[in-house]
């Protein structure tokens, strides 16, 4: 996984009852783009991000 910041990103719901996290990355804290990411989700919640399988990252616009 390679992300930068102002990428956003995806992490699927588990369970059907459980709705998609957006957010955006603000900070790459791995090398080379590597995680963890920092992450202010779409409801403005922040949070250090390890992302696994359930988890994708959307480009920015260039």
């Amino acid at each position: 996984m390679n992300a930068v910041q102002g990428d956003r990103i995806v992490i699927r719901g588990r369970t059907v009852d459980s709705a998609d996290r957006h957010g955006e990355i603000l900070e790459v804290r791995g090398a080379n783009g590597e995680p963890p990411y920092l992450v202010k989700f779409d409801d403005g919640h922040e949070s250090v991000v390890f992302p696994g399988g359930d988890f994708s990252v959307e480009k920015a616009a260039s």
